[in-house]
């Protein structure tokens, strides 16, 4: 065999061993690459069980703030309820099956009055600025006021307040802060919706 024969015979082996390795370390990667996506599925599962939940808008209680089918993300992570945020809560009485989406009035020691002629809900002698409801609140449900919320509990009405079943009504009324599934933050869907909530 003549020299350039056997150099050429030497880099043909050395060919099969780099494509040989090439192919191995294409499988490192591939499993590497495999791994990494299945880790971050866990960690998105994980968020959207123990820390935001998707949750759907089902009837226009919460309209013009909220639309029926909208989905939104909702989390209660180190959250506290406030006067004017978007809640999700659950009811022992009205309708223990379904979740309820309002707009938090009045926390825990605030007394809250409605004045059903003029329409104007006040908060510890104020009337509250209500620039997100669809019409002043005129429809009095079983409400009798003033009344102060007690202690872990709030007082909810939905944007929409003539086509709301909330605080207003026996059944809900003070909500205990022990039954809330979150503050609703973003609409997610439709785009036409998409948006951060106030």
């Amino acid at each position: 065999m003549k020299k350039s024969e056997k150099k050429q015979a030497a880099k043909a082996v050395e060919t099969e061993q780099e494509k040989a390795e090439r192919e191995r370390n294409e499988r490192i990667d591939l499993y590497e690459w495999i791994q990494s996506l299945m880790t971050a599925l866990v960690i998105c599962m994980a968020i959207f069980i123990f820390v935001i939940r998707a949750i759907d808008v089902s009837g226009s209680s919460m309209f013009p703030t909220l639309h029926d089918g909208d989905k939104m993300l909702v989390s209660d992570l180190f959250y506290k309820p406030k006067q004017g945020d978007v809640v999700v809560f659950k009811t022992d009485n009205y309708d223990p099956e379904r979740a309820l989406v309002k707009r938090v009035i009045a926390t825990e020691g605030q007394e809250i009055s409605i004045d059903f002629d003029r329409g104007v809900v006040y908060i510890d002698g104020l009337p509250v600025e209500e620039d997100y409801i669809a019409e002043l609140t005129k429809t009095k449900l079983d409400f009798i006021g003033p009344q102060t919320v007690p202690e872990g509990c709030m007082f909810v009405m939905g944007d929409n307040r003539n086509a709301s079943t909330d605080s207003r009504k026996k059944e809900i009324g003070m909500v205990d802060e022990r039954m809330l599934l979150g503050r609703a933050y973003y609409v997610l869907f439709p785009l036409s919706d998409m948006g951060w909530i106030s």
